[in-house]
């Protein structure tokens, strides 16, 4: 098992003694959580944060003990992310940042990352002031769900397609209507997979096999990983839109991922090939609601939800001059660079940028 990285704050050290609203109301028990690997981010009620552990095969509760409400949301700006995060005791290069993710009770930004050559698992907080500090992971309230079948944790494939399916375990998470979604990939056929987990946390981590129609691809595909999703209300129906590889963005009724039989979404848009999805948020803006998407290849589009609930789709290969089809979007040139995201308010974001070798957390305005 690999090392956890433990510093106690102020406010940690006020707060440990405290009761804690959130342990009691929701369960959660006094330990440490034993994670392997910290990734996918999302706050649930109460200061909940929801941790994605891919390589334990696992989700964890973790009560931050943040539940105030900030009285005014402060604009952050860290030039050089990583030399801040070097300056915390115990953090040693190289420092990966994985995700991030608001609480949106304090308006705190939380930030999971691996450090050092074993990538050892660590939460960082930044507070109104920009300072970052490490979250107190020695005897915190927590629950863990475990994700039953992962894959197995080595490389597979060959060439520019080797890789550890076992990273993909958990790709992205979100809390909704009481519910934990996890999106990821088993072991076996039909790898590609939403899991809702009922939260406090059940023993029913099976999930939905899913499946999609990629018109760059021209084919069926129930092995497309989802990269990033989100959830929102279309028409009246409460709904996943996801990000695929490759880049279908694909639309699930939720109703539809409770069942556990494989689930054939919508595909709505087509955004590129030879490309990932990085990160996703929806925000309204002039009364109608849009999708910021981050991506590797593509820069960050702002995504149109216009006629989004549709009935009809994606069915037929997209040709490969037109690349595109669907969803109407606009790239956001000023956003270059970006890797994670998130809503600070409903006029703003926080964004991490990779430009010119160094990572830079910024606040700007939503477009």
């Amino acid at each position: 098992m690999r090392p956890q990285l433990i510093a106690l704050t102020l406010s940690s050290l006020l707060t440990l003694g405290s009761v804690s609203q959130a342990a009691h109301k929701w369960g959660l028990k006094d330990g440490a959580p034993d994670l392997v690997s910290a990734g996918q981010l999302a706050f649930g009620p109460d200061g909940v944060l929801f941790v994605g552990d891919a390589k334990g095969a696992a989700v964890f509760a973790i009560d931050t003990r943040d539940a105030q409400p900030a009285s005014a949301i402060a604009p952050r700006n860290i030039e050089n992310l990583t030399a801040a995060l070097e300056k915390l005791p115990g953090v040693k290069a190289p420092i990966a940042v994985n995700d991030l993710a608001v609480n949106p009770l304090s308006g705190h930004i939380y930030l999971s990352l691996s450090v050092g050559e074993a990538r050892s698992p660590a939460l960082a907080r930044v507070d109104h002031a920009g300072a970052v500090s490490l979250l107190d992971l020695k005897n915190v309230p927590f629950l863990k769900a475990t994700l039953p079948n992962p894959p197995e944790d080595k490389i597979t494939g060959e060439g520019p397609r080797a890789r550890n399916r076992r990273d993909e375990t958990v790709t992205d998470i979100a809390y909704a209507s009481g519910k934990v979604l996890v999106a990821g990939v088993t072991s076996g056929d039909a790898p590609s997979r939403i899991r809702e987990i009922a939260f406090p946390f059940s023993d029913n981590a099976t999930g939905t096999p899913i499946e999609i129609y990629h018109g760059a691809h021209g084919k069926l595909e129930d092995n497309a990983t989802v990269r990033t999703f989100v959830t929102m209300t279309i028409d009246g129906e409460p709904s996943v839109l996801a990000g695929f590889t490759c880049t279908p963005l694909v639309r699930f009724p939720l109703a539809s991922l409770s069942k556990g039989d494989k689930t054939r979404g919508t595909t709505v848009a087509e955004l590129g090939n030879r490309n990932m999805p990085l990160d996703m948020i929806v925000y309204k803006k002039a009364d109608e609601n849009f999708l910021l998407m981050s991506n590797n290849n593509r820069g960050v589009m702002k995504i149109s939800t216009r006629d989004i609930g549709r009935k009809e789709g994606i069915t037929q290969p997209v040709p490969g001059e037109k690349l595109t089809e669907g969803q109407a979007f606009e790239t956001i040139t000023d956003l270059a660079g970006t890797v994670q995201l998130d809503r600070l308010s409903d006029t703003l974001a926080v964004v991490i940028r990779q430009q010119d070798g160094v990572l830079r957390l910024q606040t700007v305005p939503l477009p």
